[in-house]
C-alpha cells in the first residue's frame, strides 16, 4: 500500500501502478484505502539523537545504515500488499498462480472474516462418526479379477448422454455392468449434447490415463478396439428396462457378447439397480470417487478458483436452479412477475413432453409438495435462519437464471459477496472452455466440493453426486433443504423471525451432511450413500 514520509518536513506522495480491470472492481471504500494513508503515529521513534551528536561523522553513518536497515524491513513486512497490484512479472514470486490468486482476492475487495464469524454456527461441520473409505473387495472379487483384466474375447461399448452428472452416472454403471460380464470397456463416448451442444470427448473432461490406472485391477479399459474387432458390427441394445439386477444383466447380454465379442449399450441412465452385491457397491464408489478424476487443465482452474474463495476463510457454495429449462421441466413458476410466469406457461403449452412427472398436479400443489426448486427470496431467507452471515462469500454454480440479476437481487442484497467463475477468473482463463458446457459444470463442481457448506436449491445428478463426494470426504457439511415442511412456515408472514429461525434450524438440524446408512431406505444409490458399503467407523475392514 502507498505510504507517505516525512522527509525534511517536506510531503512527498509515492504512487503504485494499478491495472485499470482492478480499478474498476474496487469498490469505493477499498479504492480509498489504496489512496489515503495511514497517519503515522509521531511517538513512534526507534531512537533519539541529540544536536550534539550530529555534528560526528560516525553518528551519521551509523543512522544512515539503521534509516536503511528498518526501511529494508519495512519493505519487506508490506511486500503481500504490495504484490497483488503490481502489472509487471516478478522473478521474486513465489509462483504465478499465487501471484493470480492474489490479484483475484484484491477484487472480492472485502476484509477477512472476524474469527468470531469464523467459528459460527453456520461454518460448523457435522459429526462424520468417524466413518473413512473403506473400499476392501471380498478375496473372490479378488480371485476372480485376474481373469477378468486377462480376458480378450468380450468387449463392451457404451454410449452416454445428458449433463456431466449424468454421464458420471452412466459411466459408472459402465464400468460395473462390463465387471458384471468380464468384458474389457472401451472409452464411454459422449453423445454431444442437444441442449448446448457440447462436443466433449472422455479425455477432454476426464483424466485418462488416471480412469484406468484406477481400474486395472477391476476391469480392463481400452482407448478404442483392437484391430481384430474394428470390423465386428456390435450387437445393440436400446431397450434395458430400469433398475435391472445383475443376473438380468447376465441372462441378456452374457451369451450375445460370447458370440459377437462387442456389446454396444445406449442410454444407461438408471438402467442398473441401486441395490447390489456389496463388491459391486465397493466398484460403483471406486469409479466415481477414486476414478472419475477431471482432466489436469480443468483440475487446474477448478482448484484456482477454489482457492481464491478461500483467500479469506470459509465460503458457502449454491447450486441455483433457477434456469429456463429447469422451472418447464418440473412444472414450477420462478415468481418473478406475471410476464415470466406466463414465459414458462406458454413454453410448458408448446412442449409437455418436457414436464418430467406427475402432469396431473397444479404447480401449488408440486410447489406444497416439495418439488419446485427454490427461488432465490426462498433460499436467501432459508440461510438467514440457519445462521449465514451477512459477511459470508457465496460461490454460485447452475446456468444463468431465468430473469438474469433481478431474479438473484434477493440474494445479492443480503450477502453481498456473491461470485461465480466469471467473476473470480482472471481475463482470459475461461476462454479455452467457453463453448464447452460440460467442463463448465465440471469448474463448478471441483469449487463447489472444496466449499465448507454446500446447498443446492433443488435436487439433481450434480447435487447428488457432490452430496456422496462431500460425504467419501469425511461428510462436509450439506444442507438439504426441507422443502416440503418449511414451505408453510415460509407462506405464514405473521410468524415472528425469531420463531421462524427456530423451527427452520429444528427442521434442518439432521439435514446437514450427516452419515445417513443407505440400507436405511430402499432404492437410495451408494454414490450418493456411501455408508456402510464404502465407508466404516472401525479398525476392522469388511472383506469377507
Amino acid at each position: 500500500m502507498a505510504k507517505s514520509k516525512a522527509i525534511s518536513n517536506a510531503k512527498k506522495q509515492s504512487y503504485i501502478s494499478v491495472p485499470s480491470q482492478i480499478i474498476n472492481s474496487l469498490s469505493s471504500s477499498s479504492l480509498q484505502s489504496l489512496l489515503v494513508s495511514p497517519k503515522r503515529s509521531s511517538s513512534s521513534s526507534f531512537f533519539f539523537v541529540n544536536k550534539y551528536s550530529c555534528r560526528s561523522p560516525r553518528v551519521w553513518l551509523f543512522a544512515l545504515f539503521l534509516f536503511g536497515l528498518v526501511g529494508m524491513l519495512r519493505l519487506g513486512w508490506n511486500v503481500n500488499t504490495l504484490i497483488p497490484f503490481s502489472p509487471y512479472p516478478n522473478p521474486c514470486l513465489q509462483t504465478q498462480q499465487n501471484h493470480d490468486s492474489s490479484v483475484v482476492t484484491a477484487n472480492l475487495g472485502q476484509p477477512p472474516l472476524d474469527s468470531n464469524e469464523e467459528l459460527g454456527e453456520f461454518w460448523k461441520q457435522p459429526d462424520g462418526m468417524g466413518y473413512r473409505p473403506c473400499l476392501d473387495f471380498s478375496r473372490e472379487y479378488r480371485r476372480t479379477s485376474e481373469a477378468i483384466v486377462k480376458d480378450r474375447s468380450k468387449y463392451l461399448l457404451v454410449v452416454v448422454s445428458g449433463g456431466i452428472s449424468q454421464q458420471r452416472n452412466q459411466i459408472v454403471d459402465a464400468v460395473v455392468i462390463a465387471r458384471i460380464l468380464g468384458a474389457a470397456l472401451v472409452v464411454p463416448i459422449l453423445q454431444v449434447n442437444v441442449i448446448w451442444g457440447d462436443e466433449s470427448e472422455f479425455s477432454d473432461i476426464f483424466d485418462l490415463a488416471h480412469f484406468k490406472s484406477v481400474l486395472a485391477d477391476d476391469v480392463r479399459i481400452l482407448s478404442s478396439l483392437p484391430s481384430t474387432h474394428v470390423m465386428t458390427r456390435p450387437v445393440e441394445e436400446r431397450r434395458t428396462p430400469l433398475h435391472v439386477s445383475p443376473n438380468w444383466i447376465r441372462s441378456r447380454y452374457l451369451k450375445r457378447i460370447n458370440r459377437e465379442g462387442v456389446l454396444l449399450l445406449r442410454g444407461l441412465d438408471s438402467r442398473l439397480s441401486k441395490d447390489l452385491p456389496p463388491d459391486l457397491q465397493k466398484l460403483r464408489c471406486k469409479v466415481a470417487f477414486q476414478a472419475l478424476k477431471f482432466a489436469p487443465p480443468i483440475l487446474e482452474l477448478g482448484n484456482k478458483l477454489a482457492q481464491r474463495m478461500q483467500s479469506k476463510g470459509p465460503y458457502l457454495a449454491l447450486h441455483l436452479r433457477m434456469e429456463k429449462d429447469v422451472w418447464v421441466r418440473t412444472g414450477c413458476s420462478p415468481g418473478l412477475s406475471k410476464e415470466y410466469d406466463d414465459l414458462i406457461q406458454h413454453e410448458r403449452r408448446r412442449r409437455p413432453e418436457l414436464l418430467t412427472s406427475k402432469s396431473n398436479m397444479t404447480y401449488h400443489e408440486r410447489k406444497l409438495a416439495g418439488l419446485c426448486p427454490l427461488n432465490a427470496f426462498e433460499v436467501t431467507r432459508l440461510l438467514k435462519a440457519l445462521g449465514a452471515p451477512r459477511s459470508a462469500r457465496i460461490y454460485w454454480a447452475g446456468g444463468q437464471p431465468l430473469g438474469g440479476e433481478e431474479a438473484l437481487s434477493p440474494l445479492t442484497k443480503e450477502f453481498p459477496h456473491f461470485y461465480n467463475k466469471d467473476d473470480l477468473a482472471l481475463p482470459g482463463e475461461l476462454e479455452p472452455f467457453a463453448k464447452k458446457a460440460s467442463v463448465m459444470a465440471a469448474i463448478d463442481f471441483i469449487v463447489s466440493e472444496k466449499s465448507d457448506v454446500f446447498m443446492p436449491s433443488h435436487g439433481g445428478n450434480m447435487g447428488h453426486a457432490i452430496q456422496g463426494q462431500r460425504a467419501f470426504s469425511g461428510h462436509k457439511k450439506y444442507i438439504t433443504p426441507n422443502k416440503r415442511h418449511m414451505l408453510p412456515y415460509f407462506l405464514n408472514s405473521s410468524m415472528p423471525e425469531a420463531e421462524f429461525n427456530s423451527i427452520i434450524k429444528e427442521l434442518h438440524h439432521e439435514s446437514l451432511g450427516q452419515p445417513e446408512l443407505r440400507s436405511s431406505k430402499a432404492g437410495r444409490d451408494v454414490t450418493k450413500y456411501p455408508v456402510p458399503e464404502c465407508m466404516c467407523n472401525n479398525v476392522r475392514s469388511h472383506s469377507i
